[in-house]
């Protein structure tokens, strides 16, 4: 074989194998159009501290609007620690059908649930992931799951401003809005603020901040103590210029509700937790539907 047909022929082959990954990529692109929009709202769930109960909130919200009757889907791209499946109760283990799709899995006719976590065999499996790896997961999640026709997509990312939010912001190509959670001491909203910072500078609209855990409520008298202090959430807000929602009170019912897979706007909706909540919901749902709010 001549040196210039066999230079001709290794010109050829590579020209194929881009070819071939440019077309990949094309259709990639397509499904995740295809995917976004049927989906009205997108919902992602930020804290620049880990600790603050940032998916229990993401959580809540998600079954609360599909309480409702809207169609919901929660995602959990906490890749390190996904935690919906425990906090949903779902710890099933969902097996690759061998195709192309993923089919979520349904907390209830109105949600549908995807996480990492659904897929381990061992949920004491570390995840060892570098960044580009994480956006490829993030981006099959996003564009591979069935997610169907949906009102409200609430995605629940790690802690901090790093490749998960930024790769789900990316992906979503301007389309989402933010809720920031925060507790009320000064260790949580130093961090919190590059939060509101962070979405700032990738044109992420905020939708509000959360004060969680603002206040202890005596499970024998009722009375709330300030454990953590109490208004620093809504101060910060202030601060930013970002609305504030609400507080959500520390309730130790709620813990246990969480540490069994149930809910508490569903299973303790007499709670001043659960009250606390239900408000903050009303306010997210209005601010997505400005036009029926003003109807």
């Amino acid at each position: 074989m001549s040196s210039e047909h066999h230079g001709s022929t290794v010109g050829e082959a590579c020209w194929g194998a881009e070819e071939t990954r440019r077309l990949r990529e094309l259709k990639e692109q397509l499904d995740l159009q295809e995917n976004l929009v049927k989906i009205g709202h997108k919902i992602v769930v930020l804290s620049g501290k880990g600790g603050v109960g940032k998916s229990s909130v993401a959580t809540n919200l998600a079954v609360a609007l599909s309480l409702q009757g809207q169609k919901t889907g929660l995602l959990d791209v906490d890749l390190h620690g996904p935690s919906i499946p425990t906090l949903l109760g779902i710890e099933r283990q969902l097996t690759p059908t061998g195709g192309t799709r993923i089919e979520p899995a349904a907390y209830n006719p109105n949600l549908k649930v995807m996480s990492v976590g659904l897929f381990l065999k061992d949920q004491d499996e570390a995840m060892i992931w570098r960044g580009p790896a994480k956006h490829g997961v993030i981006k099959q999640l996003l564009t591979a799951v069935e997610w169907g026709d949906l009102d409200y997509l609430i995605v629940d990312c790690p802690p901090g401003t790093g490749d998960e939010p930024l790769s789900v912001i990316q992906l979503l190509e301007g389309a989402a809005s933010a809720i920031v959670v925060t507790t009320p001491q000064d260790v949580a909203l130093n961090d919190v603020r590059k939060s509101v910072t962070f979405c700032r500078q990738v044109k992420l609209p905020v939708i509000g901040v959360v004060e969680n855990m603002s206040g202890f409520v005596c499970p024998h008298c009722g009375e709330s103590i300030d454990i953590f202090k109490s208004g620093g959430g809504s101060n910060m807000a202030g601060e930013m210029n970002v609305p504030f929602l609400g507080r959500i009170p520390l309730d130790p019912a709620l813990v246990s509700a969480g540490d069994k897979g149930l809910p508490f706007v569903e299973h303790l909706t007499a709670s001043p937790t659960t009250e606390a909540f239900d408000k903050i919901v009303a306010t997210v749902i209005a601010w997505c539907n400005p036009t029926a709010k003003s109807a």
